[in-house]
């Protein structure tokens, strides 16, 4: 029997599960430390410096107490790698050697037709500016300008570059002619509304198209780059439904299989760079959205790959990009490493002029550790012919080596600085030490001490105390709580409250639950959340699952909760009551007054 996700048969998913463990998918990106019965660790979905976010691995689920976020181990990977469902569970059956029925797990979703119609319309917008670029006479000199950057036909081809003439309807008549709703066309980035009224015109106008596909290979956005100079030399499609730039990386799903394999991802700042070094045989390549990577872009690729070359441009520009880039990598626990190209050149630069075999060898596979960039980076700010410059260099490279914690590491690198500048390494390594042992004093307490890149990470919050819940709310979480444990306090529950949940969250959640038990299914919470279908009812639960509940329960600690439950809509309604009998009084009623007290001491019996 398929599930609700993308038609993805429950089997699979079930497989997914029990060999996807949850301690190891989320040890992946955040580091854990057993406390008790749960593993607690920092939020990698909120800025935290005192751990809130916990996993508990009987349960199969984690949950932070800090942000709500909370699942599986499916809803893990959708939310760290920005993932649909039939998008993860394919991915990670994949990686299982699961084999997934053929048309499971479209990402057309029978919930959102809005994202069916918009992706529909994006594919169909591909390939109508992919055919202007290769079979008009609008897309001749944007031709002729990628083939003089090199770019094959092949992979004009693989990339589906395309041209959007310098018109204000192109694209605009295109989608009319195909009766789509321009007003969710405008919402979905393709048209933009004119400003001076109603009505719409082409957003991308003029410009060599890059379409921004996700990681099962749909377009969800595009990229225009500006046919000769002029600003901005990019734009790129807004944020919609299908479109988040913090989530997605250009030319990942082309690329994840190369990235599987060899556990590396090569970082490049533009598409350009990708395309040229695709061609070149680097096919783990992948880019940010014109924009600067983000702490989810470096948790998706630490959840895909061990270590990371960063390719940024040469020039001064891409060099501080790559050292803001650099820092955020390592402080998710990457390996990263730095291509560093001459003559302030980029890949793509690069590879026209001297081809990409030279590129992959001298490039990319010549990239020099952080440690070693950082100090290249340093020396290009000072005049070392000059005293002065050199001692300021010297100072700022020895910041870097003194926080090495490897004693060997250190000595190469000082003895690099004192040969290159003619130094007693005696002297270096003395001022050092001296660096080193201020440093250690001045180290902060932290939560995660072994591992102080997941305290810097998260500065900002710190668990707020929980509000104390009302007496009818804690029922209906202690009830969901004793259900999801066992299929006879549920069927008790069903035969003796129903769906007559105050909390709408609640309610749904039992009539997911009862669904889920009349199908003959066991209690297993992480497979229940996989039967939800809707974001909210999956945090919810997941956080109710965290509650503590005795293992047994009675029909009397059941009746209980119900009581309380059932109590919560006659009090809301006493209390109505009581303020319309006072309304009653002041307008001098008494006869409607005494007939309303007469109804409250009714529902006080009640």
């Amino acid at each position: 029997m398929a599930s609700g996700h993308g038609n993805i048969p429950e089997e699979v998913i079930e497989s997914v599960l029990s060999r996807h463990d949850i301690v190891d998918t989320v040890g992946k990106v955040v580091h854990l430390t057993k406390r008790g019965k749960y593993l607690w660790g920092l939020c990698p979905f909120h800025s935290e410096s005192t751990p809130s976010f916990t996993v508990t691995p009987d349960r199969g689920v984690f949950h932070c107490f800090g942000c709500g976020m909370g699942g599986n181990a499916i809803k893990f990977r959708m939310e760290i790698e920005g993932l649909s469902f039939p998008e993860a569970v394919k991915i990670m059956a994949e990686e299982s050697d699961i084999p997934v029925p053929e048309g499971a797990g479209g990402i057309q979703s029978a919930h959102n037709p809005e994202i069916d119609r918009l992706l529909q319309a994006y594919e169909w917008s591909a390939k109508f500016y992919h055919y202007l670029l290769k079979n008009t006479e609008h897309g001749k000199a944007a031709m002729d300008y990628l083939r003089s950057r090199k770019f094959s036909d092949k992979m004009i081809d693989q990339f589906q570059i395309g041209f959007a003439p310098d018109r204000w309807d192109t694209l605009l008549q295109f989608l009319e002619r195909r009766n789509f709703d321009l007003a969710e066309m405008e919402r979905g980035g393709l048209l933009s509304a004119r400003s001076e009224g109603k009505g719409y015109i082409d957003r991308f106008r003029g410009r060599i198209i890059f379409p921004i596909a996700n990681r099962a290979g749909k377009v969800v956005a595009f990229a225009g780059r500006i046919l000769g100079e002029g600003q901005p030399k990019y734009i790129n499609s807004p944020e919609s439904k299908l479109f988040n730039k913090s989530r997605i990386l250009y030319n990942l799903h082309q690329s994840k299989a190369s990235i599987r394999k060899t556990r590396q991802i090569v970082l490049f700042e533009g598409y350009g760079d990708v395309i040229s070094a695709w061609e070149s045989g680097v096919h783990n390549g992948v880019a940010t959205m014109g924009t600067s990577l983000t702490e989810n872009h470096a948790s998706m690729i630490k959840a895909l790959a061990d270590e990371v070359v960063i390719a940024y441009d040469g020039d001064r520009a891409g060099q501080a990009a790559a050292m803001k880039t650099l820092s955020m990598l390592e402080a998710v626990d990457l390996r990263v490493k730095v291509a560093v190209l001459p003559g302030g050149m980029d890949p793509d630069e690069f590879v026209s002029e001297y081809g990409g075999e030279r590129f992959r060898e001298q490039i990319i596979e010549s990239a020099v550790s952080t440690v070693k960039f950082k100090l290249i980076y340093l020396k290009k700010n000072h005049i070392l012919l000059e005293e002065d410059g050199k001692i300021a260099y010297v100072k700022e490279a020895l910041q870097v080596i003194a926080s090495l914690h490897s004693s060997t590491e250190r000595e190469v690198y000082l003895k690099e600085i004192a040969s290159e500048l003619e130094l007693s390494y005696d002297s270096l390594k003395q001022d050092c030490n001296l660096l080193r042992a201020s440093m250690q004093k001045n180290i902060p307490e932290g939560d995660n001490n072994d591992k102080r890149w997941n305290n810097g990470r998260h500065k900002k919050g710190r668990i707020q105390a929980r509000a104390l819940l009302p007496a009818y709310h804690s029922a209906e979480r202690s009830l969901l709580s004793l259900m999801f444990q066992d299929g006879d306090a549920a069927t008790y529950v069903n035969e003796h409250l129903g769906e007559d949940f105050n909390i709408d969250d609640h309610a749904a959640i039992a009539a997911y639950l009862y669904a889920y038990y009349a199908q003959g299914k066991q209690p297993d919470i992480s497979r229940f959340l996989s039967s939800l279908q809707d974001d909210r009812l999956e945090k919810v639960a997941a956080s109710i699952s965290m509650m503590e509940s005795p293992p047994d329960w009675s029909p009397q600690v059941l009746d209980d909760y119900i009581r309380e439950v059932r109590k919560y809509p006659v009090q809301r309604m006493m209390d109505k009551k009581r303020e319309e009998m006072i309304e009653a009084e002041k307008a001098g009623d008494f006869l409607r007054a005494a007939q309303i007290a007469s109804e409250i001491i009714a529902l006080d019996r009640q």
